[in-house]
């Protein structure tokens, strides 16, 4: 049954999450081969139309919304009407899926050798498994899983293969097949192929597996592919938007896209995009469907394949292309131990229950179904609220891991320690690291984190086993942890041979990387930090001024994290909240007030946001001192990334974070939006305006995080 509520806050300990069950567990005990050829018959939508992937494009051509397009298209280019058909029909074929479960059998046995390879166990709520199937049979479904590694669409039809549900249809990115080639993943299974002796008939030779024929490949397992930007193209938006709507209507498949648009090479979620999410949503709002299902899905990476990939990419340095030697690092990285991987299907959410009391559907009555209508402010707002609680409801149930807070703690003493004081040694000793580790464990717990912590195994073996799954990004040395980035430096040359920027570049993709592993425990501290942030920031503990710093900061960082539009004082009675439980804060009417106990979790909170908040300002300071009258879009990273580099150099700088390619558009995205930035109207394409006087007040405001006074504390 949908549920009607896609998060709640009151208190997080309050909210009961299902239990796991390994599915490799089974895998490593029973023939693959068997499992790959077993039975399949799922549950299909009780009010599914049989059909094949070829009917389905015929039901889409001979559309009346289709038609109308096709039309309208042709008297506005002056076009035969046969000619648009004609093209029409070209982009349906480059766009549509060709399902076949043959292909997903050959998925299902090559993916099993793969993760049983790479993975300890790969953890699924039954419970959730249970709810999805219902959801299937009542109504159509769309799923929509997180995205932080190109293995995530491949993952989520091999569990519902495994679990006899139906099989989804993917939307994907044409620019992202042919941009991801280069990465691990696919690299395996090319690796896989060629090494596995019992699939000598299946041998092809890496250099020949080419885009095509993966594509292919793709397409048969279900996806569909659409042009990253298609602008103003009328047509093509019809098609595509009737695709869409005919296999969700029809129940053909569960229809699975990604909300956040594209992967997250931070690990934190991303601005949701919403045309997809508008599309799927038509068929309940013009009364062509009872109902939709939404199922937000939570994958959590335990150790993310493309670690070190993602930070070179932050940083600006190009991918690597395909050649042998990368067939022969991928072989490598099939030995390498990634850990656990944990699916947690959400509850689905109803569109009806949804929109009820948000949308007047009688609006939709005023023109025939047919004809394409921009939606209203009313339908925008409504399905942009959705989107943003709808990634709110998949950052609530991603598991974390040990190494989260490990990890969080690292990163703060790396920081605090980079110039280590006379007779101090560097990195933090391995009994304190535990104890802070326990203390952080509780305090995420109370916040209302969904933590996988081995509670019947003592601290001191979990800080153990996490060190050492993570040991490319961490050394311990006499007893003391510290982050590996002096190894990382002495990487591909001797020390003579290693200019400074390289060094630079070197020690930052460890801190990059190890940042990815923070951020996704950020959602969970979000609201407090800001909350300590501003405590921090404002001139006085009255509680009026403390919420306007604190309203300052959400808005400023909501291009960086999920922040619900309209929320502002929901998330500050939250964070309130949240920190008075654990002892933190003493509010009263009038004051906002530090307890002296709550010292040590408003310090680490507050720590947490110092990355952003150097890296907006040093933004602000570059568009001021820096930036060329003429920048445009496409020349501020580099440029902006330049600036940093020399300001680190200068050691003017304290977190190397602040190089994230990012944190800097999202930095920019924040000038624009709150008009500090502009975009030239017909200047050269994306030519900046900069208004240095606001910009220099934003830059000053976030500079206030400095306080000029001890902060106010009360005893209780």
């Amino acid at each position: 049954m949908a549920s009607k509520v896609v998060y709640t806050h009151r208190d997080p300990l309050l909210k009961k999450r299902d239990d796991f069950e390994d599915i490799l567990e089974e895998r490593r005990n029973s023939s693959d081969l068997r499992y790959a050829l077993r039975c399949y018959t799922p549950v299909l939508y009780k009010g599914l139309t049989p059909c094949n992937a070829g009917m389905l494009k015929g039901m889409v051509l001979q559309s009346s919304h289709l038609h109308y397009v096709i039309n309208q298209v042709s008297k506005e280019m002056g076009r035969a009407t046969d000619d648009i058909q004609e093209e029409a029909s070209a982009i349906l074929e480059e766009m549509a899926h060709s399902l076949q479960l043959s292909t997903i059998r050959f998925f299902a046995f090559t993916l099993s050798k793969v993760f049983k390879t790479l993975f300890r166990s790969i953890c699924v709520n039954e419970e959730g498994i249970q709810r999805l199937q219902q959801a299937i049979h009542e109504h159509p479904v769309v799923l929509l899983p997180s995205h932080r590694s190109y293995m995530d669409f491949l993952l989520m039809s091999y569990l519902l293969y495994t679990y006899d549900l139906a099989l989804p249809v993917i939307a994907a990115g044409m620019g992202e097949l042919e941009l991801e080639l280069a990465e691990p993943h696919l690299s395996f299974l090319k690796a896989w192929i060629r090494i596995c002796k019992f699939t000598k008939h299946l041998f092809v030779s890496a250099d020949f597996m080419g885009m095509k024929f993966v594509g292919e490949m793709l397409r048969m397992s279900g996806a569909f592919f659409i042009r990253r930007s298609f602008g103003g193209d009328k047509l093509y938006w019809a098609v595509f938007s009737e695709y869409v709507k005919t296999m969700l209507k029809n129940g053909f498949a569960p229809v699975e896209f990604f909300l956040e648009g594209t992967r997250s090479r931070t690990s934190k979620s991303l601005t949701p995009k919403l045309g997809l999410l508008n599309i799927v949503m038509d068929p309940f709002l013009k009364g062509e469907v009872f109902d939709i299902n939404l199922v937000p899905v939570s994958i959590s990476y335990e150790r993310i394949l493309e670690e070190s990939l993602y930070a070179r990419e932050l940083l600006g340095v190009p991918k690597p292309k395909e050649s042998t030697s990368g067939l022969f690092k991928a072989r490598k990285v099939l030995s390498e131990d990634y850990g656990s991987i944990h699916v947690y299907f959400g509850q689905p959410v109803s569109v009806r229950s949804l929109a009820e009391g948000k949308v007047n559907r009688c609006q939709f009555n005023l023109v025939p179904r047919h004809i394409p209508k921009r939606p209203g402010e009313e339908v925008n707002s409504f399905v942009n609220d959705s989107a943003y609680r709808l990634v709110r409801a998949q950052e609530e149930n991603m598991v974390l891991k040990p190494w989260v807070l490990l990890v969080s703690l690292l990163l703060q003493n790396h920081h605090q320690n980079q110039i280590p004081a006379d007779g101090k040694r560097p990195g933090i000793a391995l009994d304190e690291l535990t104890a802070q580790a326990v203390w952080l464990r509780d305090l995420s717990r109370e916040y209302g984190a969904f933590l996988h912590w081995p509670d019947h195994t003592p601290p001191s073996e979990v800080v153990s086993s996490s060190l050492s799954l993570h040991r490319g990004l961490v050394k311990i040395c006499e007893g003391r942890v510290q982050l590996a980035v002096e190894q990382a430096a002495s990487v591909g040359g001797t020390q003579s041979t290693v200019t400074p920027e390289e060094e630079l570049l070197s020690q930052a993709v460890v801190i990059l990387s190890c940042i990815s592993y923070r951020n996704q425990a950020l959602h969970v501290f979000l609201r407090p930090a800001l909350l300590a942030s501003a405590i921090h920031t404002a001139s006085s503990n009255n509680k009026q001024e403390v919420f306007n710093c604190f309203s300052f900061l959400r808005n400023m960082f909501s291009n960086e994290f999920i922040l619900c539009p309209g929320a502002t004082v929901e998330d500050f009675e939250e964070a309130c909240y949240l920190l008075m439980k654990t002892g933190a804060l003493q509010v009263t009417q009038q004051e906002v007030l530090v307890t002296e106990s709550g010292q040590r979790t408003v310090t680490f909170l507050s720590s947490m946001l110092d990355p952003f908040l150097q890296g907006y300002q040093v933004v602000c300071r570059f568009l001021c001192e820096e930036a060329a009258s003429s920048l445009t879009e496409k020349q501020f990273i580099p440029a902006v990334r330049k600036f940093i580099i020399k300001l680190l150099l200068a050691g003017r700088l304290r977190y190397s974070e602040v190089l994230s390619s990012d944190l800097q558009k999202n930095a920019l995205a924040a000038l624009l939006r709150l008009g500090a930035v502009q975009k030239v109207k017909g200047a050269e394409q994306g030519t900046l305006k900069i208004n240095t006087v606001m910009v220099n007040s934003l830059e000053d405001t976030l500079g206030g995080k400095l306080p000029t006074q001890k902060t106010v504390t009360a005893r209780l």
